[in-house]
């Protein structure tokens, strides 16, 4: 039954993925990202991590995707529309596109590496061993580490002041 979840995990979350790449509107991007972090949720609850899963829907669903969404609209980018003119054909097929699949082949090149490195040094078999719990998680990042909690949030806060503030128009006298 734990396979039939994973698959159906893994394919939601690359389906998802796929089409978050080749949306033309922005806001449906957006919304499909958010539906493959789900489906990422759902492979960290079949790998036995509930708190890695609460996080990612807390903070990548929850608050990145807010971000994202806050973009997208300040922006006001309907659709993406192509490149019109004479050269046109040339823009549609080189720079990006030749950046992009070099960057493919070199993915694919480090998943082989990173599979052939697996094989060579399996992990160990058995169950694995929990180092801390999710009270000693929030124990250390809101003891140790609330400085850096709190200097994070107020960088996203003067971001998004700052975005507005380049983003408004200024009135015509």
């Amino acid at each position: 039954m734990d396979a039939l979840f994973f698959w159906l995990g893994a394919a939601l979350t690359v389906i998802a993925s796929v089409l978050v790449v080749g949306q033309r509107n922005p806001m449906y991007s957006v919304l499909l990202l958010i539906v493959s972090f789900a489906g990422l949720c759902g492979l960290y609850i079949l790998l036995d991590a509930p708190f890695v899963a609460a996080i990612q829907i807390i903070i990548y669903a929850g608050a990145i995707m807010v971000l994202f969404l806050f973009v997208v609209m300040l922006l006001n980018v309907p659709t993406e529309d192509p490149p019109a003119g004479r050269f046109s054909r040339i823009a549609l097929t080189a720079g990006p596109r030749h950046f992009g699949a070099v960057l493919a082949v070199v993915l694919v090149a480090e998943l082989f590496w990173a599979l052939n490195s697996l094989r060579a040094s399996p992990m160990p078999s058995g169950p694995a061993r929990h180092f801390s719990s999710v009270h000693e998680i929030g124990l250390r990042l809101f003891r140790e580490y609330a400085f850096a909690f709190e200097a994070t949030s107020v960088l996203i806060l003067v971001a998004m002041v700052g975005a507005i503030i380049l983003a408004r128009k200024e009135p015509r006298s």
